[in-house]
């Protein structure tokens, strides 16, 4: 009996005190309360004035006792301040509180309480500014579980894809591919829902020329028409989707990708062109590049590098999504210059017509080859190796080799439904450790 009383006791208390947090420091509140106090202080201070004007110039009529009654002349001046100071400020905190909830009602979807929303809200403000470098659903799985630690995130999305819709845009429009922005834009929207789905809603009518093509796909490029900018058109499907955050194009030349890929069987190369037809061509994929070669970087891209405080590459595609972003120059000389904290991060599993039969040492000796020197600080490796892969896939494992020349961070990062994939979630949290381990806790 006497600790369900001590339960019902801290639940009221808590309840009681719920108010109180809109007093924790970093909400941006307090100032506002204080302005409002002071100026009801004022607007208090001039209504008695004018009371005991009234009171001591009017002569006697009847509603003087009432009046006398009412200001508690019966107890003692420090006492009645108290009581009226406390009331006013409870009211007041009161329609404060009542009032927010009222206009802040049909913005709220969660079902959590305001001050929760607003505390969640300041602390992604004030996270780590991140920058997110690759293409395909890895990228969009990272940005997924990131959003949940900061605001100030950059995506950098490879703008060689030629398959697919975003290729057919590209050829008809002259445009960057849509494809990887839009996948972004979504996993970094705070609506996953209706908006969010009528944005990766893909027509599959089989009989027009919309056949294929994602909503977003076309939204992105009508804007770009109406914009006369595809990076503008970018920012303006942002703010439709109520994105915190940004993605860019690594580069906004008119790039392929070529790989030279050995034969089965053979010593002979040949040299294939397109993004999306390299991983379907049989063989090993040895080298690849782009043309034009040296491309130029996209300004904004260069300059959220060097702000930042985490780069985090990968996961994606190997040939076909992470290299194409670091054979871009600058992009890679701005990664070296960087002070932040650089990741990468490595697949789960390999990838048919990519990585095959890839350990981990295998994907670092390949971006190495590519990039030509070190740019990691840590390697992020899965070591939970539970699930049905499909068929011709493997785990990616780190070998002694890896863990000895590179440093090497493991963790269980795999999805539980979908084991071949990170968890969102997971490496999300993985990544902001480790950047904590380096700076110290996230700022509450």
């Amino acid at each position: 009996m006497g600790k369900n009383n001590t339960t019902r006791s801290n639940k009221i208390w808590k309840q009681l005190s719920n108010p109180l947090r809109w007093l924790v420091p970093g909400l941006g509140v307090k100032r506002w309360i204080l302005l409002i106090l002071f100026g009801t202080t004022l607007l208090g201070v001039g209504l008695a004035i004018l009371l005991l004007d009234i009171y001591r110039t009017a002569p006697d009529t009847w509603w003087l006792p009432i009046l006398s009654v009412a200001s508690l002349r019966i107890i003692s001046r420090p006492l009645r301040v108290l009581i009226f100071g406390g009331l006013g400020a409870g009211l007041i905190l009161t329609g404060i509180w009542g009032i927010n909830r009222s206009l802040l009602a049909p913005f709220r979807h969660s079902g959590k309480p305001v001050i929760d929303e607003l505390s969640e809200h300041r602390k992604r403000e004030r996270g780590p500014r991140i920058v997110a470098i690759g293409g395909g659903h890895g990228l969009s799985t990272l940005l997924r579980g990131l959003k949940s630690y900061s605001y100030n995130i950059t995506a950098v999305v490879t703008v060689a894809d030629d398959g697919g819709s975003s290729g057919r845009l590209r050829r008809a429009r002259g445009i960057p591919p849509p494809g990887d922005i839009r996948n972004c834009l979504a996993a970094l929207s705070n609506d996953e829902a209706l908006m969010t789905q009528l944005f990766q809603y893909r027509f599959s009518d089989g009989e027009t020329e919309l056949d294929g093509h994602p909503f977003g796909n076309l939204f992105i490029s009508a804007l770009s028409e109406i914009t006369g900018s595809f990076e503008e058109a970018v920012v303006e499907s942002g703010r439709v989707l109520a994105v915190h955050g940004r993605v860019l194009p690594a580069t906004l030349h008119d790039v392929r990708l070529v790989a030279d890929v050995q034969l089965p069987h053979s010593i002979n190369e040949v040299r294939i062109e397109g993004e999306s037809t390299i991983p379907k061509f049989p063989g090993d994929v040895r080298r690849v590049w782009l043309e034009p070669n040296n491309p130029a970087a996209f300004p904004q891209v260069i300059q959220a590098i060097l702000g930042s405080d985490l780069i985090v590459i990968g996961p994606g595609s190997l040939f076909t999504s992470i290299l194409p972003n670091l054979l871009v120059p600058d992009i890679t000389a701005a990664i070296q210059a960087s002070r932040a904290l650089k990741i990468y991060v490595c697949n789960v599993a390999t990838q048919l017509g990519e990585t095959e039969g890839f350990s981990c040492e295998d994907h670092l000796k390949v971006l190495y080859e590519h990039v030509g020197t070190a740019i990691f600080d840590i390697v992020v490796v899965n070591n939970r190796f539970v699930g049905q892969l499909p068929p011709d896939i493997e785990w990616v494992r780190s070998s002694p080799e890896t863990e000895s020349e590179y440093p090497n961070y493991q963790a269980d990062l795999v999805d539980e439904d979908r084991p071949w994939r990170h968890d969102s979630s997971k490496l999300a949290q993985a990544l902001i450790e480790l950047y904590q381990e380096r700076t110290g806790p996230l700022v509450e």
